[in-house]
């Protein structure tokens, strides 16, 4: 786990998330708003490009689930709550604060990010297909 996420280059950082997770599709949307750089880029977890990635990179199945957020830079492979704030540390102000959340424990962001995640559908729905870029958007998605 890198300590200082911001050395890394973003020009390789891949988001890999759930697609159909109405949450999550969210997020991206949140996410691609506050990336005036477009530094991130995107592919859903049951995408062919996410099975490559993550099979290129010897990332375990059970790490490769719906329920969790990678976020893959280089060489480095964040998850879950780690994940969520390295993407919020390289968004635009003042989201970017959100950084100073990884002060707080891990089992305890750990304890939440799983929290929100098993009540997510039920809290947010679940699409039936995955999230489909707009044609602006497309060149931010892989696959």
């Amino acid at each position: 786990m890198p300590d200082d996420w911001t050395s890394v280059d973003t020009e390789t950082t891949v988001i890999l998330f759930d697609g159909a997770c109405n949450l999550c599709s969210r997020s991206v949307r949140f996410v691609i708003a506050r990336d005036p750089h477009a530094h991130f880029r995107f592919a859903a977890i049951q995408s062919e490009a996410a099975r490559r990635i993550c099979a290129e990179r010897d990332i375990p199945a059970s790490t490769n689930e719906p329920n969790s957020i990678i976020v893959i830079a280089q060489d480095r492979v964040l998850e879950r709550s780690d994940a969520v704030l390295a993407i919020a540390a390289r968004l635009s102000f003042p989201w970017s604060l959100l950084r100073v959340l990884r002060a707080i424990p891990r089992p305890l962001r750990e304890w939440l990010y799983r929290l929100i995640a098993m009540n997510r559908v039920r809290w947010f729905g679940r699409s039936a297909s995955c999230m489909m870029p707009t044609p602006e958007l497309r060149e931010r998605f892989l696959d």
